[in-house]
């Protein structure tokens, strides 16, 4: 890296938890990044203004990640206003409400829709990626994959089945793109914030407090605790790739 040039990162659907959190954490640590979003410009801007007291640069990207075409004019406008590329966390992720029980409830746009986000999104956005990455020093790649990729949950089966997809094309990816990329990425368990809170509705909190006790750590994750794993993937660990790092206090190592 250029002395007195900052390096850049990138992060997609970082406007609310594990992506605000790294934003932040990327921040913190004198990245300067791109805040990739959806739909949500006033929540972009908010995670914006709260990195300003960091004195790095952001930048605001709407793009939904199932879009090729946006993709790849994301990473121009990244490339023309970083002029470098040094990690990507590609966090952005959707899921539908249909619960497992409801096999014909479950509509196959939905499931499509999932995947395009959670899998061909990803994969879109590391391909239009790539070229920049190569540039750098030691460029990284951390995706958020779950712990519902990784063994049986009570999740909707076509998040599940998107997140296992996400730990095979980390290692997948690993493999390609070695040795100039380090792909590897974090499985969160359960995490405290509104994606379980919507996930289990009215018994989000006495379900929350009984996995915190059967946690080893007795406690459930958080953004912060994620992001901080994230931070550690691509700041540090130089000959770690293509692992699935597990973010649940040790519970699904001890039941």
């Amino acid at each position: 890296m250029t002395e007195g040039v900052r390096p850049a990162a990138l992060v997609t659907g970082a406007t609310r938890g594990i992506g605000r959190a790294t934003a932040l954490a990327l921040g913190r640590a004198g990245f300067d990044v791109a805040l990739n979003f959806s739909r949500s410009h006033d929540a972009a801007k908010a995670v914006a203004r709260a990195m300003e007291p960091l004195g790095v640069r952001t930048l605001l990207c709407q793009a939904d990640v199932a879009d090729e075409g946006a993709v790849r004019a994301m990473a121009a406008e990244l490339e023309a206003t970083f002029g470098r590329l040094d990690a990507l966390v590609n966090n952005a992720g959707t899921t539908i409400p249909t619960p497992q029980a409801d096999l014909e409830g479950l509509a196959l746009d939905d499931w499509d829709r999932v995947f395009a986000v959670n899998v061909r999104g990803l994969f879109q956005v590391t391909r239009a990626c790539v070229p920049l990455l190569r540039r750098a020093a030691s460029g990284a790649i951390v995706n958020c994959a779950s712990i519902a990729g990784l063994r049986p949950s009570a999740q909707p089966f076509p998040y599940a089945a998107s997140k296992a997809a996400v730990a095979n094309l980390t290692r997948t990816l690993a493999g390609a793109l070695g040795p100039a990329i380090r792909v590897n990425a974090v499985a969160p368990g359960w995490m405290v914030g509104e994606w379980m809170a919507e996930a289990l509705g009215d018994h989000y909190e006495q379900l929350m407090e009984r996995r915190a006790r059967l946690t080893p750590l007795r406690r459930c994750a958080t953004p912060d605790d994620v992001a901080a794993t994230i931070c550690a993937l691509i700041t540090g660990h130089p000959f770690v790739t293509g692992e699935i790092v597990v973010i649940d206090g040790g519970f699904s190592a001890t039941t």
